[in-house]
């Protein structure tokens, strides 16, 4: 019998597969593990539940209990996941949400809000934001490309809300050596 977790923090497939490696030294058998989500082959005992805790916490993780929270994290990681893959949003943010969590969408809104003290445009439009700072760096893609990636109707709105988000405009972003990027786990 599998026995489930959600964890908060787990923003990235490598966050999972090092989550994966600490717990199978530590003598967990995962059955799966993806973004929020761990699942043991095997129930365990309370002495083997306070090591768990232990190893994920360990790890700058954390297991969410409440279902409110759950489904904030579970708005977070599809929104991390839209940002991070190698399509555009194709819906818009609402219906992309709502068609994943099956949830109102106005309710979803205030629950988030509620737990998170901001908004998921806001939270989307960070992640956007930190994203490109990505790319920026990475110094792989044109400011029109970033733009385009990310899902904005023009080179032009994407660097004024670049600017907006982040007091400077991309290319003087670009210019400036030291890395100002946040771990998207801040956001």
């Amino acid at each position: 019998m599998n026995q489930h977790f959600h964890i908060k923090n787990m923003v990235c497939n490598h966050c999972a597969e090092v989550l994966k490696e600490k717990l199978n030294e530590a003598n967990f058998e995962v059955a799966k593990i993806e973004l929020g989500e761990l699942t043991l082959a095997e129930p365990v005992t309370p002495e083997q539940r306070e090591q768990l805790m232990f190893v994920i916490k360990d790890n700058g993780f954390d297991v969410i209990s409440d279902q409110n929270s759950q489904m904030v994290e579970k708005v977070k990681q599809l929104i991390i996941k839209s940002v991070r893959s190698d399509e555009a949003l194709k819906s818009n943010l609402s219906d992309y949400l709502t068609n994943h969590v099956f949830k109102d969408y106005q309710q979803l809104s205030r629950l988030f809000s509620s737990v998170e003290g901001k908004s998921i445009e806001r939270y989307f439009i960070l992640q956007k934001i930190e994203r490109a700072k990505e790319l920026i760096v990475y110094d792989e893609k044109t400011f029109s490309e970033i733009a385009f990636d990310l899902g904005y109707s023009s080179q032009q709105h994407f660097s004024r809300q670049f600017k907006k988000e982040t007091g400077l405009s991309p290319s003087h972003f670009k210019e400036i050596k030291e890395n100002r990027r946040i771990s998207i786990d801040q956001i």
